[in-house]
């Protein structure tokens, strides 16, 4: 039986309230005509009569007899397959349509069906927890789930990504390190797993690299340590990288640079986002959650260009830029996970500007010790909306960490390359676990587009569901 999808209060299901059901088609330029045909004639003789044609996000409303919508037309342009449907061809539904209960009246399948009830929830987002008033109240309609749809993934992720965006969206004096692990523990007491909070000397003492780093804050560092335990399971273990603001440290941000960093923790949302996802729809892994959570300030005590440090693995770091923090804090974490020797270990960083200077905000950079992985992910990326782009391990650049008096350095004195190099410091932390990937994203939109506003964006969090899903549960 179908079921209703709401916008943040509206009306409860439609067979409660009775409300009618106006029927909603989708067109694309190809299924226009035969559209026409089907119509009522007084509906059709409208629809041309308004010069309509099914651009890209156009919509027409249907006039009843009595004045009533009697239905809605939605443009899809040129999408030549309603199997290739993304939930952004439809997140702009909710804004658009008018206080009403819609019911699809286009045929889908289960996977398009799928992605548009999630489109019409990532629709629905709005982050608003410091305005006084919303600037535009939500239209009161509602969309009857199509029966093909897999209604419980995709509440499940839109709300997953929602509560990784609001960690995100918040600002950075609402959330430091002790807030991150809060949420990380909010969620391991939700689904009855076990949380360690490592700090204090015992952090400085087993993760020298992430007490370094946030030594400089008046708000202490910490490692967050979530397992939901298995018996005999998958083992699957997520690190996120929680700086929870980053000045640069010594090596000082300019104040442009420093605007957006309230989401340099936005792998560890991502992580937690995800992890909610899976123990949501009860995937058959045994999970592990690190999550060094930090801030890179500045004072007395800050760790400085030149320092060197020791790290968890042994392996000695000199500082060449405090400003390439996060290569630090993730390297003592993976140290930890890989010591572990998972079945698939994934980390997620807002890592360098050199992935989106080659990439885009859109495309995550996406680097793995496994092609065949890679490469699965990439796909899987494709098919659900939420795309990575794979970028090499290019062996041949692993000089450009070489240190004159450590192990290694943090950045390379070169200018180039810099998102490799980052995985590439990264992957000397990681010597037993077979199958890793890391993800360097932005984990923002830098401009309003429906389902995705202007802020915090959950990225990566469904393609490595069905990563995991597929190789553990399907």
């Amino acid at each position: 039986m179908s079921t209703l999808l709401t916008r943040p209060g509206s009306s409860p299901n439609a067979s409660e309230t009775g409300a009618p059901r106006v029927p909603l088609w989708l067109a694309t330029e190809a299924s226009f005509a035969a559209l026409l045909e089907t119509l009522p004639p007084n509906q059709a003789r409208w629809v041309q009569s308004q010069a309509y044609a099914p651009e890209r996000h156009r919509l027409l409303l249907l006039p009843g007899s009595e004045g009533q919508i009697a239905g809605a037309i939605w443009g899809l342009g040129a999408l030549t397959e309603l199997d290739t449907l993304s939930p952004w061809d439809v997140a702009a539904l909710p804004e658009r349509l008018p206080a009403a209960t819609f019911e699809l009246a286009t045929e889908l399948t289960a996977a398009p069906a799928t992605q548009l009830a999630l489109g019409w929830l990532l629709g629905s987002y709005r982050f608003t927890a410091h305005r006084s008033t919303n600037l535009k109240p939500p239209a009161a309609n509602a969309l009857v789930v199509p029966e093909a749809a897999d209604a419980r993934y995709a509440q499940a992720a839109a709300h997953a990504m929602a509560r990784a965006r609001d960690l995100i969206n918040t600002p950075a004096n609402e959330l430091g390190p002790e807030e991150l692990a809060a949420a990380a523990v909010e969620l391991c007491e939700e689904y009855r797993g076990q949380s360690v909070l490592v700090r204090g000397e015992q952090l400085a003492r087993e993760y020298p690299l992430i007490a370094a780093v946030g030594a400089g804050s008046t708000r202490a560092p910490l490692l967050v340590d979530c397992r939901w335990a298995r018996r005999g399971a998958p083992r699957v273990t997520l690190v996120g990288k929680g700086v929870c603001f980053d000045s640069g440290g010594l090596d000082l941000k300019p104040s442009s640079a420093m605007l957006l960093m309230k989401k340099d923790m936005g792998g560890a949302a991502c992580v937690l986002g995800l992890a909610r996802l899976l123990l949501q729809l009860e995937t058959p892994i045994e999970l592990r959650v690190l999550i060094p959570a930090v801030e890179n300030s500045i004072s007395g005590s800050a760790y400085r260009p030149g320092d060197v440090l020791r790290s968890r693995r042994g392996l000695s770091v000199e500082i060449g830029n405090t400003d390439a923090e996060g290569r630090l804090v993730l390297a003592d974490a993976l140290t930890e996970a890989d010591a572990g020797a998972p079945d698939l270990l994934i980390d997620m960083a807002t890592l360098t500007g050199a992935a989106r200077t080659a990439l885009g905000p859109d495309l995550p950079a996406l680097f793995s010790s496994d092609e065949r992985l890679a490469r699965e992910l990439t796909e899987l990326g494709r098919e659900h909306a939420d795309p990575v782009w794979p970028l090499p391990l290019w062996g041949g650049y692993e000089e450009e960490l070489n240190s004159r008096v450590a192990d290694l350095n943090n950045v390379s004195a070169s200018p180039f390359a810099g998102a490799i190099v980052a995985a590439l410091f990264l992957r000397r932390f990681v010597g037993t676990t077979a199958r890793w990937l890391h993800l360097d994203l932005y984990a923002w939109n830098p401009k309003e587009r429906p389902g995705r506003p202007l802020g915090a964006e959950a990225q990566c969090v469904r393609a490595l569901y069905q990563l995991i899903h597929r190789r553990y549960a399907a």
